[in-house]
């Protein structure tokens, strides 16, 4: 595996792709086969095995971003798991190639959501910004020094077919480092006060929840006892009519109570009616039942 440094890799990942012998076309063909045809788990396990190596060469493309190798690599083990489900060995393309894009793909999303706190957006533009920003500003300065830092934005933005602002806002959030809300706001005052303690809460306060909550008991009870004032084929009708999670309609309902769509709307109305007033009585102001 040449004198790459893969510190931070487990020993066990890193012995078992050392051993792990090397897959001629036919080989790899013949495995995938069995897999694809015959769900033979010997052939999936041997194929898989022999491209571990290419998933810790794609962890270690990663390793600027600072997260640890071995968890880099265990999600590019997942991405080689789906790459090998998915591989049709007809299309008579490498099972290396293909599975390479499932590797990638899946070390990027172990990135894009643990990287920082703080998420950049997973859209797929967002995702093109996050790992080619940083890597084209470094082309660019290193092939046009004479070049300032917002010259180089814009030329990537236009590499990229994105907007400039769109490119300096990743920069930004690519730049500038996680800081907890639970940070002390001056570290010379003396004082416990946190950056949490500047941020307004836009919540109802404490007596309007307890309000709004007493409110809703009362309302509650009111309507509790108006239904009390139905018989039990105008309570019938409501429930099934207004108070189900998938309600009947009115030919259905008649159905089942044995008389026509047109009488089940008139009770329905007559019902409503008697909750109406009942609720006006008791509180002056509520929302009339529809």
């Amino acid at each position: 595996m040449g004198t790459v440094d893969y510190q931070g890799y487990s020993n066990q990942i890193l012995e078992v792709a050392r051993r792990a012998p090397y897959l001629s076309r036919e080989e790899e063909f013949e495995l995938a086969t069995k897999w694809h045809d015959n769900k033979d788990a010997k052939a999936l396990e041997r194929l898989t095995l022999a491209h571990l190596r290419l998933v810790l060469a794609q962890a270690m493309k990663f390793r600027s971003f600072g997260l640890p190798l071995a968890d880099m690599a265990q999600e590019g083990q997942i991405g080689l798991m789906e790459a090998a489900a998915r591989f049709d060995p007809s299309r008579e393309v490498r099972f290396s190639t293909y599975a390479t894009w499932w590797i990638k793909a899946s070390i990027q999303d172990y990135i894009l959501r643990n990287w920082s706190i703080v998420r950049g957006g997973t859209s797929s533009v967002q995702k093109r910004l996050f790992f080619s920003v940083r890597r084209l500003h470094l082309e660019i300065a290193r092939q046009h020094p004479e070049m300032n830092d917002t010259e180089i934005k814009s030329e990537i933005a236009t590499k990229l077919n994105v907007k400039k602002s769109d490119v300096e806002r990743m920069s930004s959030h690519l730049s500038a480092p996680d800081a907890s809300l639970n940070a002390p706001i001056s570290e010379s005052d003396g004082t416990s006060a946190e950056k949490i303690d500047l941020l307004e809460d836009t919540g109802p306060l404490p007596d309007d929840i307890a309000s709004d909550a007493i409110d809703m008991d009362r309302k509650r009870n009111w309507l509790a006892d108006a239904m009390k004032s139905l018989n039990q084929r105008e309570l019938m009708i409501l429930k099934k009519r207004r108070l189900a999670d998938e309600a009947m309609t009115l030919e259905a309902l008649g159905e089942v109570m044995g008389i026509s769509k047109e009488r089940v709307r008139q009770i329905e109305s007559a019902a409503l009616k008697k909750l109406r007033s009942s609720l006006e009585e008791k509180g002056p102001g509520l929302i009339p039942v529809q």
